[in-house]
């Protein structure tokens, strides 16, 4: 994943190597220029000055070319850095407009938002410092042992023992056991990420419904969890980290080289003067190593996040028909459909055998997974069946663009999302040159109108900028993008899970309006909702076990009748235990 990222810029990541390589050379020169300058002033007799300002001005020359050929490397290093960056953006966001709707349902917006933004972000470092740090790494102390080694083989292998030291610690941080450290750490990060997201987008729910207290201790402990697993990351490196800082600091490479020159002149076999050079030499020889060990974690980062990225730019896109077709009419049919989200966990719907009639309600009904949703997000291609089809108007759903299915299937769920835009935008969101007048006009059907009008600039108040919308208003304004877009098809997962009495009673009233004349597939959570039906299904374990109006049902007295009875049971239990409670509060 990393070569095929990298590809598209190698030719300019090959001209910033080779300006590091040239400036990291250059940065040798004002070294060998003190070393020449000491040789100069500690022999005996006359300095020559010729020699000596010959190498001040190498020295000068070699810092210049390094300053120049630096700058370079680290601007061309940061515009490919920042054009990968935009690159992959696109790249993702085309592909995340390209997966099936459904893909959402399975992830996290925290999820989703690391791989966009932080894992992004983390391939910052490879790209605009790693190729100029390898070069660095490389180069130098390639440079400076060959200078090294022809002034005296025997003390550069002792200037290099803490460069080797280094190379066998930093060995010991990249175990297959670390990658996995490190592949558990970015999920840790992404849990943490995805649990603080969830936390508040839904902190006004769980405040309004007295659930504060819990959604925190959930936040608390995910955070507390993430804590732990962070201390015991850092410990189990933290012993090597700090060894090889030690190996590499400049007071240690000194002992080492001083203690070796000093045993090499005190035997004779070596002048003084030789010394130098290993003195100022031996700091440079180790310096980019461990400026490129330093940079480990971001690399090992960025291998994960460049992971977690190819994932996401693999993900299989919603297959787009090579014979279009276009539905005619509205009779919607579901033709022995099985689906299952993993072959290994089995089938979620099985042998589906459904039609709805034009201008019909169909109500699905059934416990909490039993495939309720998994049903009614295959008509508008969240999913695509894994055996059978599903038709609308004569044609399989697979078979029409999206842009043609869109105008026929509508769809409004539970979870309501209005963008940071304009109340006027958030409506026309699927009719982008919508009328004002045709805006308002849906506004008003869905009873949304008056809390519009009311905001500080009307339909053009910008939401989030200080202004925000209940639950229930938000499922209004859900219901004007229906009501403007106009599709004859709609699929309604029932959200009165948050309303009082009196929102409940405006939405039912915007629903009422909106679904006249529609052809309905709703998912009924509240068995009360859906007395009205022309048809009610009920499910279990992905099957169809029971099917026909709400008097047939209660009258052949099988599931939906026992469900209906439990229901209401648990409803009059409740509101007697609610009536109980507020006697005694007074």
């Amino acid at each position: 994943m990393l070569l095929e990222l990298l590809r598209p810029y190698r030719g300019r990541l090959a001209a910033v190597f080779v300006l590091q390589s040239v400036g990291a050379l250059a940065g040798l020169a004002p070294v060998l220029a003190v070393v020449e300058l000491g040789r100069q002033l500690l022999v005996s007799g006359a300095v020559d000055a010729s020699a000596a300002w010959t190498a001040v001005v190498i020295g000068a020359a070699g810092l210049l070319l390094r300053v120049l050929a630096a700058t370079a490397a680290s601007g061309i290093a940061h515009l490919v850095d920042g054009e990968m960056h935009l690159a992959l953006r696109r790249s993702l966001a085309r592909r995340l407009g390209e997966v099936p709707l459904g893909w959402y349902s399975r992830r996290s917006s925290g999820e989703i938002n690391r791989v966009v933004q932080s894992d992004v972000d983390s391939l910052h470092y490879l790209f605009a410092h790693t190729p100029g740090e390898f070069a660095s790494a490389v180069i130098v102390p390639l440079a400076a042992l060959g200078y090294l080694g022809w002034v005296d083989w025997r003390l550069m292998l002792v200037a290099l023992l803490p460069v080797v030291a280094a190379i066998v610690i930093f060995s010991r941080l990249m175990t297959e056991e670390r990658r996995r450290a490190e592949e558990a750490m970015g999920e840790a990060m992404g849990r943490i990420g995805a649990s603080a997201v969830e936390f508040v987008e839904g902190i006004s729910v769980v405040k309004t419904f007295g659930g504060a207290g819990r959604a925190h201790r959930r936040y608390r402990k995910a955070a507390d969890d993430f804590a732990d697993f962070f201390l015991g990351y850092v410990q189990g490196s933290a012993t090597l980290a700090s060894l090889a800082s030690v190996v590499l600091s400049p007071p240690f490479v000194l002992f080492v080289v001083l203690a070796g020159g000093t045993a090499l002149v005190a035997s004779g076999s070596m002048p003084a003067g030789e010394l130098l050079p290993f003195l100022l030499l031996s700091v440079v020889l180790t310096a980019p190593v461990a400026a490129l060990g330093h940079g480990l974690d971001n690399i090992q980062a960025a291998q994960q996040a460049a992971g977690r990225i190819h994932e996401m730019l693999s993900a299989p896109p919603l297959p787009q028909p090579a014979d279009p077709q276009v539905p005619d009419g509205e009779r919607v049919e579901f033709r022995g459909v099985g689906f299952s989200y993993d072959e290994a966990d089995g089938p979620v719907l099985s042998d589906i055998d459904l039609v709805l009639e034009p201008g019909t309600t169909t109500a699905l009904v059934g416990p909490s997974g039993s495939g309720k949703s998994t049903l009614a997000q295959l008509l508008p291609r969240f999913f695509d069946p894994t055996e059978g089809a599903v038709l609308l108007g004569g044609a399989d759903v697979r078979d029409i663009p999206n842009h043609e299915l869109y105008k026929k299937v509508s769809f409004i769920l539970q979870d309501v999302r209005v963008l940071r835009a304009t109340v006027a935008e958030n409506i026309a969101l699927a009719v982008p040159q919508a009328d004002r007048a045709d805006i308002v006009a849906a506004a008003r059907t869905a009873g949304i109108h008056d809390r519009v009008e009311a905001l500080p600039d009307g339909y053009d108040t910008v939401i989030g900028e200080g202004v925000g919308f209940s639950g229930g208003e938000a499922q209004r304004l859900a219901i004007a993008r229906a009501l403007l877009i106009g599709a004859p098809v709609l699929v309604l997962d029932e959200a009165m899970s948050f309303a009082d009495a009196k929102t409940e009673a405006e939405i039912r009233r915007a629903l009422d309006a909106l679904m006249a004349g529609r052809t309905q597939l709703v998912i009924a959570h509240r068995l009360e909702t859906v007395t009205r039906a022309d048809r009610i299904v009920v499910l279990e374990r992905g099957r169809i076990v029971e099917s026909g109006s709400y008097a047939e049902l209660l009258a052949r007295d099988g599931r939906f009748a026992a469900m209906w009875r439990a229901q209401h049971e648990s409803t009059v239990s409740g509101r007697g235990t609610d009536r109980s409670t507020r006697g005694e509060g007074r």
